[in-house]
Parts: C-alpha cells; structure tokens; sequence
C-alpha cells in the first residue's frame, strides 16, 4: 500500500468516525435547550426563608443542568402583584411561581387544601400524605384541569395563632374583630364574627399600624419579628389551628411544563423537593431564637383557649361539609385527607407525642 492510498483510507475513517458525533449533536442540544424562565414569588425578600423557597429552586435547576435552564426570580410585586402571582403562571405571562395555593379560594375552594385546612395534619403527616398516600396524585389532576402544574416547594411548620390588639378570652371577644387571615380558615372565623381580609405580607405591618385590621396571622416567630409586627400589637396567640402544616406550591404553567424535556421536568421536580425539606428545617433552626426575641421585645403569649379552640373545630366542620356538598373536587382531596389523619394520629399519639412530650417535660426542668 503506497502512502497515498494509506493517508486516503485513513482519512475516510477520520471521517466516519467523527460522524455520528457530528450528527449527535443536535440531539443532544434538543435534549438540553437554553432556556430562561421568570418567576415570581409571592413573597418580599425581605422574608428571606419564604422568599429562598423560590431562590432555591433556580440555583438547583441551574446547577443541575449546567445553566442550561436558568430561572430569572423576582419578589412579589416586582413585576406582579402578589396576590396574583398565580395568575400570571395560568396566563402565560410569566411561566413560573412559588405561592401558597390558598390565596385563591376565590376562585376554587379546593386550594385552600392545597396549602392548609384548619384542624388539618402537622407537616410530617402532610408530607406523608402528599408523596405517599395519594395527595400529590389527586393534585395533579385537580392542578392540570386549571391549566398549572404545581408540587410542593416548601413548609412552615405549625405556625401562630397571630397578633391581636386586645385579649381574646372568649368565642365573644372574636366579634367584630377585622383580622388578616387567609385560606379555609377565613371561612371559620366569619362565621365566628370575624371579618377576614387578605393582605399582602408587605402590607401586613401597616394595615395593623393603622387599625384597618385589629389582628393579624401571619407565620411564626421568624418571620414575624422580620416584620416588626410586635411593635404594632401586643398579645401573640398560639396554635393556628388553621395552619398545622402549610405547604407553599411552586407553579408552572401546564403547557410549558409539558414542553421540557423529561430530564429537565425531574430536575424541576426534584428541586421542589429539595425546597420543601429545607424550608421546615431553616423554620425549626430560626423559630426559637426569634420567640425568645419577642417575648423580650414586649409580646405576651398567650394559647386559644379549649372553649375557643371546641368552637372553631365545631364551625370548621360545618364550613367543609357545605363547601363538600357543592365542590366535587374538595369533597375529593378533603376525604383524602381525612381518611388518611385517622390512622396517622393514632399512630402519633403512641409513639412520636409520647416521646415528644417527655423530652419536652425535661427541656422544662432545664435537663438538656
């Protein structure tokens, strides 16, 4: 063989070889697009755990796609309301949110059980029941016939009963009271003698400042002492019977969603989750020293009392049969829940409670 002949075969296998990655590449581009998205949150950053929630998301997905998939943030109100966030994903305008789904009752009751139900489960049991026993399932469906996708991106805790301008020793003292205080638990209370409004958190300080409300909910020590709220109310209940669990939903808009590719929606998926175990675990870290911070600030705690409390699951009983009789979908998800809380807390009375409330009796006599 002359080397003529050699250089030429060889490069006819130069050739084939480098081919298939040639032609490789475009797929692989397919499978890994550049894409920018917006979303937004629903909360001020100045609410720095809230507002990681949707921060969280975009750095994992960035990382985790080489920055392919990069997710543009922005706080509520920055380039829409809030309160209409949610909205904003449904429309198109954005393709992105991180929001409590309650805020839109308005519009479908069944999302305040997206978020909380009052008298609901804690957010271990939540958790449970949304990634094991169905919940997330049933959202889904529920989720796509409005147009979003959504998973859970985040959790509280249980959170306060809130700040109230004066004592509430009695189901009587909750008359006429004008009280920031979203979701199902709204319904409660109006038919309690509240009147319930929904406030951004942004303006939660200064519609208290001014009396338009008398008493606000709003999460717990953290994020109230952010606020400044002691500084406008003096008595901070406790528990919000309304929020043992709450969950904050990251949405995208369905067509969009449907539109990645499958690596990048499990990416999407799997920062949610992420989300959603940091943000209880930021809460548990920061909760106790913000309280002690509080009490030295000036706030007196103070628990719902047992006749308050009876009154409140009596009514919240009555306020889901009627939305169940009227709304397939709540009826739905909220025997869901149901049915499932029955075995948890017999199992959570056993052995979690009984272990808790012993360690807590010995955190009391100062043994830890």
């Amino acid at each position: 063989m002359d080397r003529r002949t050699f250089f030429k075969k060889a490069g006819v296998a130069s050739a084939g070889a480098l081919a298939p990655a040639a032609l490789a590449a475009p797929a692989i581009a397919q499978e890994n697009p550049k894409l920018t998205w917006r979303l937004s949150s629903a909360f001020p950053q100045s609410l720095d755990i809230l507002y990681s929630g949707a921060t969280g998301i975009a750095d994992r997905v960035s990382a985790a796609t080489d920055g392919n998939f990069e997710i543009q943030v922005y706080a509520g109100g920055e380039i829409v309301p809030p309160l209409q966030v949610l909205d904003a994903v449904r429309d198109g305008t954005i393709e992105m949110c991180h929001t409590p789904s309650y805020y839109y009752i308005g519009q479908d009751m069944t999302y305040g059980l997206g978020t909380a139900v009052p008298f609901g489960m804690n957010a271990r049991l939540k958790n449970a029941w949304l990634y094991q026993a169905g919940g997330n399932d049933l959202f889904d469906e529920f989720f796509a016939e409005k147009g979003v996708w959504g998973r859970p991106a985040g959790n509280t805790g249980a959170q306060m009963g809130g700040w109230f301008s004066k004592e509430i020793n009695s189901v009587e003292d909750l008359k006429g009271l004008k009280m920031r205080i979203a979701g199902l638990a709204g319904q409660v209370m109006a038919k309690l003698g509240v009147t319930p409004q929904q406030i951004a958190a942004g303006d939660v300080y200064s519609a208290l400042e001014r009396g338009t409300i008398d008493a606000t909910e709003f999460v717990g020590p953290y994020d109230d002492l952010s606020l400044g709220l002691v500084k406008v109310a003096k008595y901070y209940y406790y528990p919000a019977w309304w929020e043992g669990g709450p969950v904050i939903h990251a949405f995208t808009n369905l067509d969009k969603f449907n539109d990645l590719p499958d690596s990048y929606k499990q990416v999407l998926t799997d920062a949610c989750d992420a989300v959603n175990l940091d943000m209880l675990a930021r809460y548990d870290v920061g909760n106790p020293k913000a309280l002690r911070q509080l009490v030295a600030d000036g706030a007196v705690l103070k628990p719902f009392n047992e006749e308050i409390l009876d009154a409140c699951y009596t009514v919240s009983q009555e306020v889901f049969a009627g939305i169940s009789a009227e709304n397939a979908w709540f009826k739905r998800i909220y025997d869901s829940q149901q049915e499932f809380k029955k075995d948890a807390y017999l199992w959570m009375q056993l052995a979690e409670f009984s272990f808790d409330k012993y360690m807590m009796v010995q955190q009391r006599k100062g043994n830890l």
